[in-house]
């Protein structure tokens, strides 16, 4: 299996999968709660559309290793560089769903742009979900953070099949077959539980420094309906943020649209990649 070793006092394994051949580079980032193989209805049309498509397990997610530490963004910033360096990808563009989003932004704030051709933040938590003083406009509280990250600890699986039916709902219905569903509940087995807890208090991230260093052609791509990240706070200012960013809204779209709304979103994607 390919794993990315990222330094340190222990070095972790980093599980990544490199898909198609000598076309631009597409890395895929996944959301919470779950892995690499949550791309697996973009990753056969990037192939086919003679891309190199690359998806990783971030650190305490699917088939990577179990970290003590680490779930914050400058470090998971530093993982995805680490995978950038390590595997020389240049003419990259990064695809960040989720929380994935916030990979994206704190990479090219903190590394710039020098291997990257463009970005895509699909249903982010960009710029900043946590309504603070100075930031209003954000999506909940600290205190909702916080208290989504002890719903988390106290009972583990209901809180992953409640969160992953809003995740999949607009608002209320159902967007996927219930293999589909299953098969979600399957990947999120995989996450340990200081992941999944650390993480969630993650999402509070205010990443406006990280967008505003943001040159690169970007596509911000979101559900009208999402249940998890509304677009409000997110997608829309998102775009309004970033000079130039193409924005496509999906019309009663989940959060997971790119499974949701498979077809539209890849089109969406592919026509992005082919206009850099």
């Amino acid at each position: 299996m390919p794993y990315v070793t990222i330094p340190g006092d222990t070095d972790l394994q980093l599980y990544y999968e490199d898909f198609g051949g000598d076309g631009r580079p597409v890395v895929l980032i996944h959301g919470w709660p779950l892995s690499g193989e949550a791309w697996a209805a973009q990753v056969p049309a990037l192939v086919d559309a003679g891309y190199r498509a690359i998806t990783y397990d971030r650190r305490g997610f699917g088939r990577s290793d179990k970290a003590p530490d680490g779930y914050e963004y400058d470090t998971l910033a530093s993982d995805l560089n680490e995978l950038m360096t390590q595997l020389d990808l240049t003419d990259a563009v990064i695809v960040g769903f989720s929380m994935g989003g916030g990979e994206v932004a704190r990479y090219i704030g903190t590394y710039g742009e020098s291997r990257v051709a463009g970005a895509v933040l699909a249903a982010a938590i960009t710029p900043a979900l946590c309504i603070t003083d100075d930031n209003p406009d954000g999506g909940m509280p600290m205190e909702g953070f916080a208290g989504l990250r002890d719903e988390c600890r106290g009972d583990r699986q209901g809180f992953l099949e409640k969160f992953m039916t809003w995740f999949f709902s607009n608002p209320s219905e159902l967007t996927i077959t219930e293999d589909q569903f299953r098969d979600v509940i399957r990947i999120t087995g995989q996450g340990a539980d200081k992941a999944l807890q650390d993480t969630i208090i993650a999402w509070a991230t205010d990443f406006r420094d990280d967008v505003a260093k943001f040159t690169v052609p970007t596509l911000v791509i979101h559900g009208d309906s999402d249940n998890n990240v509304p677009f409000p706070p997110s997608g829309k200012r998102s775009a309004e943020m970033i000079p130039g960013a193409r924005l496509h809204v999906v019309a009663g779209g989940p959060h997971g649209i790119n499974t949701s709304h498979a077809d539209e979103f890849n089109r969406v994607l592919l026509e992005f990649l082919g206009s850099l």
